[in-house]
């Protein structure tokens, strides 16, 4: 059943300055109002959605959990405030907050939505029509390695195809695999089984983005145990041909599957350096890559943001080095941490290469911030809000598909809250929204 939400959408408009001293100029933020959903943890909200928001031919797409732990979709006209609200039939145990929904639209304009994977079969359905917001019964892909899924996600290659990636296998010792959906015969066909293999050992989390020219790029870190301070080094691997073929970032080919003996290092990292994992990739107009995360540096007690990026042919590692707390990473499960995990994104701002950090940090009292620069290579950073209320335990997630085409951000927020170790509140349901802004320089 199909519900327009209009009448109780709010439409915000929060001015947030006009140019800041890292030389980047900002737009107002907007904010738009969906419908109520799920907020008992971070589901919804954690940063591995890809994605939670995708636009295809000026409209954009949503998905989440309502208060019944309901998968629900919807859909408005790009920039507008009215948005089509639908619940499908499906349920996706939102209290555990790794069993995200993940979206995204093919060439031909068809919804594909998997949901509801933490080490378990695969569920995942097509809209019954391009443009629907009505799904499919339940698909198989391949039929390969489907049986232990987590951490679905979708990505769209230039002409329209779909790359769809996932570990097979349980935290510290799992593998990671790529299927490819042929838009023209709407077929999946698996590209790779195990691209990046644990041993047995040991498992990486990935972050993925695909450059103008369809190349992939992946960079990952590698965990030795379920427990999260086992975490270590940023490594990199790129694709020119669909992800049959790996190279390192000097040209040198991969013989697959990539171990940890075989990596490129993007960046070495130790173990027990409050390393988190399944943070954000960026890749710009000229096909360079930026990776964001947060680790603690030795002789240090505060994590802090960095990005990782090539500079004249060398790996750089920008610390920004503004956080003032220190915090301990170890454990099992979704953490309650004081910092959420950070999207990037970045542009060309005249020669220099400007770029955006977007976080939340209780620090700042939990409301979604950025740290901006127009010059990375300087590494002077301004931090602001874009928000005046607090998100709770929220991470960024945005419309990559919007950020390629148009250099606008929408970012999907929600005010969440997450217990230590797949914990859950008790707390009413809170507004989906987007947030919508723009660096003008950009």
């Amino acid at each position: 059943m199909l519900f327009n939400y209009f009448k109780q959408s709010l439409f915000i408009v929060l001015l947030i300055g006009s140019f800041l001293h890292s030389g980047a100029q900002t737009y107002p933020v907007k904010v738009s109002t969906i419908s109520p959903g799920w907020a008992n943890n971070s589901v919804n909200t954690v940063i591995f959605r890809k994605n939670s928001l995708v636009t295809f031919k000026g409209e954009q797409y949503a998905a989440y959990y309502d208060q019944q732990q309901v998968l629900t979709l919807a859909k408005r006209k790009s920039g507008s405030n009215k948005w089509q609200v639908a619940a499908t039939a499906y349920k996706g145990d939102a209290a555990d907050a790794h069993k995200t929904i993940s979206i995204m639209v093919d060439g031909a304009g068809y919804l594909h939505v998997a949901w509801g994977l933490h080490n378990e079969p695969l569920n995942y359905a097509v809209g019954i029509a391009p443009g629907s917001l009505v799904l499919s019964a339940k698909k198989s892909m391949t039929g390969i390695a489907e049986n232990r899924v987590s951490y679905p996600e979708f990505y769209k290659l230039p002409k329209g195809d779909l790359l769809f990636l996932y570990r097979n296998g349980a935290s510290g010792n799992g593998n990671l695999v790529i299927n490819r959906y042929l838009a023209t015969t709407q077929k999946w066909v698996n590209v790779q089984s195990n691209l990046i293999d644990g041993e047995g050992k040991r498992n990486a989390y990935w972050q993925m983005a695909i450059d103008k020219k369809g190349f992939i790029h992946l960079s990952w870190v590698w965990r030795e145990s379920p427990d999260v301070a086992s975490n270590h080094d940023m490594c990199y691997a790129l694709s020119k041909d669909g992800g049959i073929n790996w190279e390192r970032s000097t040209g040198q080919r991969y013989n697959l599957p990539i171990t940890a003996a075989t990596a490129e290092h993007a960046c070495e990292i130790p173990q027990k350096s409050e390393l988190i994992n399944q943070t954000s990739m960026v890749i710009d107009d000229d096909g360079s890559p930026f990776i964001a995360s947060y680790w603690r540096e030795e002789g240090q007690t505060v994590p802090q943001y960095h990005i990782i990026y090539k500079n004249n042919g060398r790996w750089a590692n920008s610390n920004l080095n503004f956080r003032k707390t220190p915090f301990s990473l170890s454990g099992m499960g979704t953490k309650s941490i004081p910092i959420s995990r950070p999207q990037v994104i970045a542009w060309k701002q005249g020669k220099n290469m400007a770029a955006a950090l977007i976080f939340r940090d209780i620090e700042r009292g939990n409301k979604i911030s950025v740290a901006l620069t127009g010059n990375l290579a300087a590494n002077k950073w301004a931090v602001s809000d874009l928000s005046a209320f607090t998100v709770g335990a929220w991470e960024p997630t945005y419309d990559t598909e919007l950020w390629k085409d148009k250099k606008i951000l929408n970012l999907f927020i929600q005010k969440v809250v997450q217990v230590d170790g797949e914990g859950q509140a008790n707390i009413a349901a809170q507004p989906v929204q987007v947030l919508e802004w723009k660096p003008a320089n950009n």
